[in-house]
């Protein structure tokens, strides 16, 4: 291979110099985009964990800021050095992660780039192990799943990636017309929404028809709510896996214990919030150090189901 071509700016104009081919010996350098007014610990101590040499947290960041941060990122290093320079996009409010992950991207060209993970709130890298958990026992693209309290981040991740699998989804709120948003909002995001269909779960007799139709079920609510009680998960009668990433007692779905890890009740797989959970770190510690094999990757959802994918067949 000859040398690369490295532009320069001088003197207000780009040149042209040689840059010979080399591997990257600089530190790794995670840059964490947070937009809460503290950057996640959490997330912290992850990319730590993961061997990050030094960490950069930005709190209170909002789209607007995010031109000159990832500037900063993109030229203190020359192209062949910048594959250890990534950018982590974290924090609660996942429609303000998503705005910072496509403004972070828009600033990027050739040759300088920078490689970007997405996982505001978790809510990629749960989704990938509770979807990953489920295909273990069930063929997610053969009928339809339930996803109860879809409008949320983790809700909406997994709707996204059963969908992709070419699975139908029953996307669950209290009310339907929520779930109709939530459909619409998918849609903007480029998720096909054709086999996406709303449901209202106040309406006891629709849950119990969706229930009645699903092969699996993902509950995503908020902590310590039952969104299931007994009777209602026994209305599954063709459940083959039902996933509760609830860890706060009471369960969201009722009698699945927090560390249930595929175990079987009837013909039904359940796995609990920290039966999924061990998968989960595993995907998010993988997709940190995967940002610093190359300076062009972009992880999302799609991306973690490849790394989850890979974890488990190791």
């Amino acid at each position: 291979m000859g040398p690369l071509s490295r532009p320069i700016f001088r003197s207000g104009q780009w040149s042209q110099t040689t840059l010979e081919p080399s591997v990257s010996t600089k530190k790794k350098i995670l840059i964490q985009l947070d937009c809460d007014e503290h950057a996640s610990v959490f997330d912290g101590v992850v990319a730590v964990d993961a061997g990050v040499d030094h960490l950069f947290q930005y709190s209170r960041v909002r789209p607007a800021a995010v031109r000159g941060l990832i500037h900063g990122a993109m030229f203190t290093r020359g192209p062949a050095d910048l594959q250890s320079t990534a950018v982590f996009v974290g924090g609660s409010d996942v429609s303000i992660g998503h705005e910072i992950a496509a403004a972070a991207r828009s600033v990027l060209f050739d040759p300088f780039r920078v490689s970007i993970m997405f996982d505001s709130n978790g809510c990629n890298s749960t989704a990938a192990a509770a979807v990953l958990s489920a295909a273990k026992h069930v063929d997610l693209s053969s009928g339809k799943s339930l996803v109860l309290a879809a409008t949320g981040a983790v809700g909406q991740a997994v709707c996204t990636l059963v969908t992709s699998l070419g699975g139908e989804v029953i996307v669950g709120s209290r009310n339907v017309s929520r779930a109709e948003e939530t459909i619409k909002r998918l849609g903007h995001l480029n998720v096909p929404t054709s086999g996406l269909k709303p449901l209202g779960i106040e309406d006891e007799s629709s849950l119990k028809m969706a229930l009645g139709e699903a092969i699996a079920v993902f509950s995503c609510g908020a902590a310590g709510v039952e969104l299931l009680n007994g009777d209602l998960l026994n209305a599954g009668v063709n459940l083959k896996a039902a996933i509760d990433l609830n860890a706060v007692p009471p369960a969201g779905l009722f009698g699945i214990g927090v560390m249930d890890q595929g175990e079987l009740r009837g013909n039904r797989f359940d796995y609990g919030a920290l039966g999924v959970g061990g998968l989960k770190m595993k995907i998010h510690k993988r997709a940190v150090q995967q940002l610093f094999t190359s300076n062009n990757h972009f992880i999302d959802a799609h991306e973690m189901m490849k790394i989850g994918r890979s974890i488990l067949a190791a």
